[in-house]
């Protein structure tokens, strides 16, 4: 399969690249290795993967619009995953310009590539930063992000609704996921960690903004590594038909991906989908809960024993466990409205 992937020089680029590049894909990495910090880091990067055979170097920005554009017509990449991009909050006080040059001109560069070359799937970086001031907790991709506090956060919104209306103009695939805060091996010297390392080793007093009272989630690279690199190599959504997702999904959890399920589908249909998935070379399949616990859970187990694999073992158990905490997850109930949870 061959793979685009833009910000090849950066931390989660680089660790997705090599993901893919060792399954056998072959990836065209795209990145300017620009100076917002040590272009040595970026540079040892991309020495982990120049030696692959089935990985090529474009060295642009994704705001050149006819670079893209040669780009996309000289290697018509089957998937697309952008993750290139002006990042950081508080360096878009400083220059903002940087945001709308990578992060606005950029990705509709990308997506008119995807829209004009057949494009079948597109996975973008979005940012945990879109939920701006919201207060509700935990947060939730149902939870409204109107309210950016940077222009970090408003260029990601940005991107979400840009994805949204090429989606829905002209049937081109589409998936954000909402990072946050990535850490691990090779990533960001601007990142609070390596900040509260550096400032240790070197005796000096650690930054600390809003007077310490935060809180802060951390995702290790792996672990947003793997949904972009499961997405990045997902079928096709077939024209006129739902697109069937690789992945088992609580509606309200986290997941990696929020597209249609099989809510509504007799068991009949819902039998006829797994088996097909599984001869396709899936590995997982995909069930969204909703109010009707027990009718779905028999809808999972349906698909399961129709798909002649164990690979929904100890699923039932979690989505009954989880199902019980609906309302701290945000799980909305569709039952007659006395018995509705609040939202959370």
């Amino acid at each position: 399969m061959r793979v685009l992937v833009t910000g090849t020089a950066g931390f989660i680029g680089n660790h997705l690249a090599i993901r893919l590049l060792d399954r056998g894909d072959e990836v065209i990495g795209v990145d300017n290795v620009n100076d917002y910090y040590d272009v040595r880091l970026k540079e040892a990067r991309l020495a982990r993967i120049e030696d692959y055979s089935n990985f090529t170097e474009i060295r642009a920005g994704i705001h050149d619009r006819s670079a893209m554009e040669d780009v996309f017509a000289q290697y018509k990449p089957q998937r697309v995953v952008n993750l290139a991009a002006q990042a950081g909050v508080r360096y878009s006080l400083q220059n903002p310009y940087a945001y709308v040059d990578s992060n606005l001109l950029g990705f509709v560069n990308i997506l008119e590539g995807c829209r004009h070359h057949d494009v079948e799937h597109l996975v973008y970086a979005s940012s945990s930063s879109v939920y701006g001031a919201n207060t509700r907790m935990p947060f939730s991709v149902h939870h409204n992000v109107d309210h950016p506090i940077s222009l970090y956060a408003a260029s990601k919104k940005a991107n979400e609704l840009m994805a949204h209306t090429y989606s829905h103009l002209f049937g081109l695939p589409t998936t954000g996921l909402r990072f946050f805060t990535v850490y691990g091996p090779w990533g960001r010297p601007d990142m609070a960690l390596f900040l509260f390392a550096k400032a240790i080793l070197e005796g000096r007093a650690i930054d600390v903004f809003n007077h310490g009272d935060m809180q802060r989630d951390f995702t290790y690279i792996d672990d947003a590594v793997t949904p972009a690199e499961a997405l990045a190599i997902l079928s096709a959504q077939e024209p006129g038909r739902k697109a069937r997702i690789a992945t088992l999904e609580v509606e309200g959890l986290p997941a990696y991906t929020t597209s249609a399920g099989w809510l509504g589908y007799d068991d009949e249909k819902v039998a006829r989908l797994s088996r097909e998935s599984v001869a396709e070379g899936f590995t997982m399949l995909k069930l969204k809960v909703g109010a009707d616990l027990n009718s779905d859970i028999r809808r999972l187990r349906v698909a399961r024993d129709a798909a002649g694999t164990d690979n929904a073992k100890d699923v039932l158990d979690r989505v009954r466990g989880r199902h019980r905490g609906a309302m701290s997850y945000g799980i909305r109930n569709r039952g007659p409205r006395a018995s509705r949870p609040a939202d959370v």
